[in-house]
């Protein structure tokens, strides 16, 4: 069956993460010791013990959440029979790095500098002018698109199409505000702020971007072993020059999830393995990918009867 792996993005967090599989596997107990000394302080304590607010902090939380997927990865590599690559990679939002590490685009030492530093842009972005961002439960993409153009008090668009019936809108905060009222007005079922600290996938993000594309170039991209997924484009990318300029680009564009699944299973894909922390994008799947295979790896208990 056609494979793909899986990459989660920020949300995913949690106190404890990662610290189990780094107990049971010293495959992943590396990666968070590499981790730990190429940012200069201890990420793993902080996955370990929180507290939360910090760990959640935008700049803490992609770094922690890059790391607890490639542990995943490293420890499913050791442990996996068939040695065959996937046949794609796609990753949600900060997860799109993880698919690139995982794909050998980028080494992970330096993906992981892009994604602390990537955490700290868009949080300054976010303290310069304030946004919000917030999930719009039972409307269509047609709908929620209007609903954003009919905003008149700021910049509303639309972030992540997550699912059918979840998509999440962002921008200025009054604007956002106004977004969620016409979207319940046209009929949305819930409405419900994030807790986030900017606008992100919005042109709030521009300082953000253009910071991140000046660090990016200094960073060897690879072409990958296999195609990663862009949430900017929802297309197979092969060429490294492609997958730096669509990280950059993702910043200030909407994540198109729900075409990113459609894009992999029209090409074959049967089997989706979720990495990291959390199963959040294996649940997405119950509507994404119906009636196929999406499985979690993230605890050390998912690797028991491993069949992959």
């Amino acid at each position: 069956m056609t494979l793909a792996f899986l990459f989660p993005g920020q949300g995913s967090q949690y106190v404890g993460m990662a610290d189990s599989l780094a107990s049971d596997d010293p495959n992943a107990e590396e990666v968070l010791a590499e981790a730990d000394e190429t940012l200069g302080f201890p990420l793993s304590s902080l996955m370990r013990d929180g507290p939360s607010e910090e760990l959640t902090a935008t700049m803490n939380a992609q770094p922690a959440l890059l790391t607890h997927s490639v542990a995943a990865l490293r420890v499913l590599a050791a442990r996996r029979s068939n040695k065959e690559l996937p046949a794609f990679a796609a990753g949600h939002s900060l997860g799109e790095f993880s698919a690139h590490v995982a794909a050998g685009t980028v080494t992970f030492v330096d993906a992981l500098c892009a994604v602390r530093l990537r955490g700290e842009l868009m949080f300054k972005a976010g303290q310069s002018r304030p946004g919000a961002m917030a999930a719009i439960l039972g409307l269509s993409e047609e709908d929620v698109r209007d609903v954003c153009k009919q905003v008149k008090t700021g910049v509303c668009v639309p972030a992540n199409f997550n699912s059918s019936g979840q998509i999440v809108i962002s921008g200025d905060t009054s604007a956002v505000d106004e977004g969620m009222i016409l979207a319940k007005e046209r009929g949305a079922k819930r409405t419900v702020q994030l807790n986030v600290s900017g606008a992100f996938h919005s042109p709030l993000m521009e300082p953000a971007a253009e910071q991140l594309r000046t660090f990016l170039n200094d960073i060897d991209f690879s072409d990958p072993h296999f195609p990663v997924i862009a949430n900017a484009t929802a297309e197979p990318v092969t060429t490294g020059k492609e997958a730096r300029d669509l990280l950059v680009a993702q910043l200030v564009s909407p994540v198109r999830w729900t075409e990113s699944i459609k894009a992999m299973t029209s090409r074959g894909v049967g089997h989706f393995l979720e990495l990291g922390s959390g199963k959040v994008l294996s649940t997405l799947n119950r509507r994404n990918a119906k009636g196929l295979r999406s499985s979690a790896f993230g605890e050390p208990e998912d690797f028991n009867n491993l069949e992959v």
